[in-house]
């Protein structure tokens, strides 16, 4: 990534941290990087292109978070996965959405998605079941992690805890989806 954009797309990140996604504007991230409006367009793009940035951003935060691992460790990287992406959205509340709403678009959009796929193919999953179990499993991750952050799902008496035993459910899924093929 250019440093340029790079700077652009993490003074942006650091606007929504800060003051949440309404209060992002071409104008807003400008100030911050002492450009005009209108000389972020050779590097973000417009609007909904910058938008894609942060997405692209998040994405490449959270692959820096999730441990690498072959495949005897499978169950080790589903539970590292999910807790990555969980923490992703605790680190950026106000971005963390945007990977559930935004189209996946580009390689670094795919990432989540290609490791998710990678943890299932090494625990045995047949292929035919990988994208289906994958986009259940996405769906789960994507979507806890912004109901959390949103107030969008009820509060959990003990959330860390209650987490942690919908990994080991995660785990025990794929298990039975590997049984039963």
């Amino acid at each position: 990534m250019d440093d340029r954009r790079r700077l652009i797309l993490d003074q942006a990140l650091a606007l929504v941290d800060e003051r949440g996604l309404a209060a992002m504007s071409m104008r807003a991230v400008a100030e911050r990087v002492g450009l005009t409006s209108m000389a972020l367009y050779p590097y973000v793009g417009g609007k909904d292109a910058l938008l894609d940035g942060l997405v692209d951003l998040l994405t490449l935060e959270l692959g820096g978070d999730v441990p690498e691992g072959g495949p005897e460790d499978w169950r080790h990287r589903l539970r590292a996965l999910g807790r990555a992406v969980r923490g992703l959205a605790a680190r950026h509340p106000g971005a963390f959405p945007l990977l559930l709403t935004r189209a996946a678009s580009g390689a670094s959009a795919s990432w989540l998605t290609a490791a998710l796929r990678g943890v299932l193919h090494d625990a045995g999953v047949p292929d035919e079941s990988v994208a289906r179990l994958a986009r259940m499993i996405l769906a789960f991750l994507l979507g806890h992690a912004t109901g959390e952050v949103t107030g969008g799902l009820p509060a959990a008496a003990e959330p860390e805890a209650e987490f942690e035993a919908d990994l080991a459910d995660l785990v025990r899924l794929v298990e039975v989806a590997v049984r039963v093929a």
